[in-house]
């Protein structure tokens, strides 16, 4: 993490003048974070909810990927210091763009999902955000030496394996 006199000096401001906006360092990690956060969803609207399995997978995981990419060194001192905020705003945070992940998933893999008991959807879902954390795009990339296509590639050779079939439409059931 930065220091105080890092950050100002990066912004082309003065110290002084980032405490005047931000009482500690820590509302400034919240304010950042929360800036991450919304442009993250504001630069991943959800692409191909409503093609074809393979449409959907290809979306998801390239949004994904791309929202890891930017993201990850934000992410790390995110958790690097939300265990230390006695405000519980940074784990709250970290909370919200986990569950981001798990929404959605819901809906790119819907068709997917429905076809599942409640309890094995949710275990599903678990197994899926774990899959595509940003730590786990992080180790393909940096530790086994992946190019952001292959390590898509695995995510979506993974993500496929694990969702069951795609259930025909009732329309084209009875036509057959």
């Amino acid at each position: 993490m930065p220091t105080a006199v890092q950050i100002a000096e990066r912004a082309g401001y003065s110290v002084r003048s980032i405490f005047e906006r931000f009482p500690d360092l820590n509302a400034l990690r919240i304010a950042a974070t929360d800036y991450s956060l919304a442009q993250a969803l504001a630069l991943a609207p959800p692409r191909g909810a409503d093609g074809d399995r393979e449409t959907r997978l290809r979306s998801q995981v390239t949004t994904r990927a791309h929202t890891c990419e930017r993201g990850i060194a934000l992410w790390r001192v995110l958790l690097q210091f939300a265990d230390q905020d006695e405000t519980g705003q940074l784990k709250q945070r970290v909370a919200r763009g986990r569950e981001t992940t798990v929404v959605r998933m819901e809906l790119m893999y819907r068709a997917e999902l429905s076809t599942l008991p409640e309890d094995e959807r949710r275990q599903l879902l678990i197994a899926l955000e774990a899959l595509t954390d940003m730590e786990s795009w992080a180790r393909m990339r940096e530790r086994h030496g992946l190019s952001f296509d292959e390590a898509c590639e695995v995510w979506i050779h993974a993500i496929d394996r694990l969702l069951p079939p795609t259930p025909v439409p009732v329309a084209a059931s009875a036509a057959a």
